[in-house]
């Protein structure tokens, strides 16, 4: 038998089996570290983990990003990401059974341009609410990994911000439950807009959670400790509601949906 391909854990360096990490969801065993960087959990994989077995109704799977601004090498860089992930864009939405309960679940998937988000992921989750709100269905949006608006797209991304968060405004008053489940990371855009206006929002350890990354921030000579935008930080003062280990993400979501049940 061919020996088994051994992953390094990013924060405290043993090596693990790659079928006993794959088992753990891509979490160290030993250390209990949710990795990130080349290890994201895929939207199907998260699916899977989340849904129960076979129950999935997948809305509008053939939307797809176009060009609008001519932008160099775009769309074959979109066609590379499209290939490899068999998605057409960077938000998996639809409806299904979780723990029993009927609910519209939106999932992004972060090897497509890093699950930034342009016109695709802004139009699928507004298709998404519309049709929980027609269907008085229970949310759960994932966010999409990204670091916001996708600078390809110009304006068109940046005003999906507004529309998303319209569209989770109106489901709001329709007086329907919405659970916002946040990954490392969830920056910029996404954060201002849908990914911050669940009336749950939870957070898996270690996530990244903001406006402006480092990086932003160093361009204008801004510093800040680099704890501020962790998970835990923003749990401690209440920007979010909790943190929740990945292998316990489906048990928590099924108790929140049983609680707000009718």
């Amino acid at each position: 038998m061919p020996e088994e391909k051994e992953i390094q854990c990013d924060k405290c360096k043993i090596s693990i089996i790659e079928s006993e990490f794959l088992k753990s969801l891509k979490v160290c065993p030993h250390c209990n570290y949710h990795h990130q960087r080349g290890y994201y959990m895929t939207a199907f994989e998260r699916l899977n983990l989340l849904v129960d077995k076979g129950n999935f109704l997948e809305y509008d799977a053939n939307l797809y990003s176009l060009n609008p601004l001519n932008f160099p090498e775009y769309e074959e860089k979109l066609a590379i990401d499209i290939k490899k992930t068999g998605l057409k864009s960077e938000m998996l939405t639809g409806e299904a059974l979780i723990g029993g309960y009927r609910t519209a679940i939106g999932i992004g998937e972060p090897n497509i341009r890093m699950g930034s988000t342009g016109a695709v992921i802004g139009e699928k989750i507004t298709r998404l609410i519309e049709r929980a709100i027609e269907k008085r269905l229970p949310l759960i949006i994932v966010s999409p990994f990204g670091g916001g608006m996708r600078m390809q797209e110009g304006t068109i991304s940046l005003m999906q911000m507004a529309k998303t968060a319209a569209a989770c405004a109106r489901y709001i008053e329709e007086g329907l439950f919405y659970i916002s489940v946040l990954t490392h990371v969830t920056m910029g855009g996404n954060a201002a807009s849908f990914a911050s206006l669940g009336h749950v929002i939870i957070a898996e350890p270690g996530t990244v959670y903001g406006f402006a990354g480092d990086r932003t921030r160093s361009s204008i000579g801004m510093e800040m400790p680099p704890e501020v935008q962790t998970a835990e930080y923003q749990l401690e003062y209440g920007m979010i509601d909790m943190i929740v280990q990945r292998k316990d993400m489906r048990a928590t979501l099924i108790d929140l949906l049983d609680f707000c049940s009718d």
